[in-house]
């Protein structure tokens, strides 16, 4: 009888020690943070926006809102249902516009060269520069440019345009990719690089804080957004391009991949 009640003691007892065993295992998965699909600890996405970008930007006078995405529509009086059945119209419209062909889909992202040595993200932060990138160009170097009331009215206008939506960081991409422009091709206005460069972004919106904030840290205060020359840029969720793909690809922000061309 002795021997029977202690094998149902140790029986109860082994299972006590498995449940907490469990129970530790569980507790360790949660505390190491909760990764995303087909992430692991090695491949945890790690942000390269500058930690100091709400400082940065407070500098120029805005908010920083990388995660509300700017809108030029104004507000509708119609009908609720009515917008709901137009913003239905929209969306498929959008989807139908959007779908790539068999010959699109076939095309390639291009890959960032990788560096030489490990990118230095906080060397790169503390330059003042708003995007830390993998394959930074340490040798980048681009002159101030200083632009005339008509030239920065309008390049304010085309930062909305292209990429109002992207912030106070994206507008300054644009801003440095018409710099470097400027700063590297020679051009000597806005306009000129809009027509020869090939911008399609409307400049006939009024831009908002972030984009007029944008041109002033990018041109008078002649900082840049990343440590690489970008001269090409493109949103794949609208249109696929061979072309941008065979440049040299230096980031993506919210969706638009940037790009320098081969070769100075």
């Amino acid at each position: 009888m002795k021997d029977f009640f202690e094998k149902k003691v140790n029986a109860v007892l082994s299972v006590l020690l498995v449940i907490v065993s469990v129970f530790v295992v569980v507790q360790t998965v949660f505390a190491s943070g909760t990764l995303k699909a087909g992430e692991s600890e090695q491949t945890k996405t790690v942000s390269n926006i500058n930690p100091n970008i709400d400082e940065i930007a407070s500098n120029q006078g805005i908010v920083v809102t990388e995660n509300e995405p700017e809108t030029t529509t104004q507000e509708p009086t119609e009908p609720e249902e009515t917008q709901a059945k137009a913003k239905e119209k929209k969306k498929e419209k959008a989807e139908k516009k959007t779908e790539p062909t068999t010959q699109e889909a076939a095309i390639p992202f291009a890959t960032a060269i990788p560096p030489q040595t490990p990118a230095d993200y906080n060397a790169q932060w503390n330059a003042g520069y708003l995007v830390a990138i993998d394959n930074p160009d340490t040798t980048y170097c681009c002159g101030q440019v200083t632009l005339c009331d008509e030239d920065r009215d309008l390049l304010e206008r085309l930062c909305m345009g292209e990429f109002g939506s992207g912030g106070f960081v994206g507008a300054s991409l644009i801003a440095q990719a018409v710099k470097n422009a400027m700063c590297f091709d020679g051009y000597t206005s806005v306009a000129s690089v809009i027509k020869d460069c090939k911008y399609t972004g409307r400049t006939d919106l009024e831009p908002n804080d972030e984009c007029v904030q944008a041109v002033k840290y990018i041109f008078d205060e002649n900082h840049d957004a990343v440590q690489h020359r970008i001269m090409y840029m493109y949103n794949p969720n609208l249109v696929q391009s061979a072309f941008h793909e065979s440049q040299n690809y230096i980031l993506t922000y919210q969706e638009v991949r940037f790009f320098d061309r081969w070769g100075y």
